[in-house]
């Protein structure tokens, strides 16, 4: 699946909560920030002896969410989440001329959201949930050449915390940070592990409505 239909995967998603949502409190956010990733061991028998590794940047990320109020109100919350999270320039970098010179990756995992001090200025937040991403690399390798490998939309677990900060009644920032466990990806060679962490950082604002 491409970024642009998982884009209109969100929308739709997006759509048909409102559409349900007429007698709930809804939100809308946004931030931007970056995705923070593990360098990555190519296994025994790859090629150089130097540097040997899948290493990463730390690619610009935004994300967009919507969510619904589900329970709760004053010292407790419950919220309905759908995040969309976008990295579309992941540098790589390797001695290994097999691997990729970067990717795309695009996520959405709708998720419960929990709140506590939902009445308070200060509001810590922990979110839970699950869904896809796809993972579209660049038609270059590290070295210039031609990138033959294949893209990947694999299943995804994601763990997010954050703290939201009032500064109006509908109105305030936020800073978060989302695990999303993924599959694998396929960087032309064998690294160590069997699933990849994708760590986002974001700061944004909220809107209540």
């Amino acid at each position: 699946m491409s970024g642009k239909r998982l884009w209109l995967a969100f929308l739709a998603t997006t759509v048909c909560l409102l559409g349900n949502a007429a007698a709930q409190k809804n939100e809308i956010a946004g931030g931007i920030g970056r995705t923070l990733l593990n360098d990555q061991a190519i296994q025994p028998g790859s090629t150089p002896l130097l540097n040997n590794f899948v290493r990463f940047g730390s690619g610009t990320t935004f994300e967009i969410n919507y969510a619904r109020h589900l329970k709760g109100e004053n010292f407790f919350r419950l919220d309905l989440e759908v995040p969309f999270v976008g990295n579309p320039d992941e540098d790589l970098g390797s001695g290994n001329a097999a691997v990729p010179s970067g990717y795309s990756s695009y996520f959405v995992t709708p998720a419960l959201r929990g709140k506590a001090f939902a009445a308070n200025t200060l509001q810590p937040w922990i979110s839970f949930g699950a869904g896809f991403g796809h993972f579209s690399f660049s038609d270059k390798l590290v070295d210039g050449g031609a990138n033959t490998g294949g893209n990947k939309t694999s299943g995804l677990l994601q763990l997010g915390y954050g703290l939201d900060v009032k500064l109006k009644e509908t109105f305030g920032v936020r800073v978060a940070a989302r695990n999303f466990w993924s599959g694998a990806l396929p960087f032309n060679v064998v690294t160590s592990i069997a699933h990849q962490r994708n760590f986002v950082v974001t700061g944004g604002v909220f809107w209540q409505f």
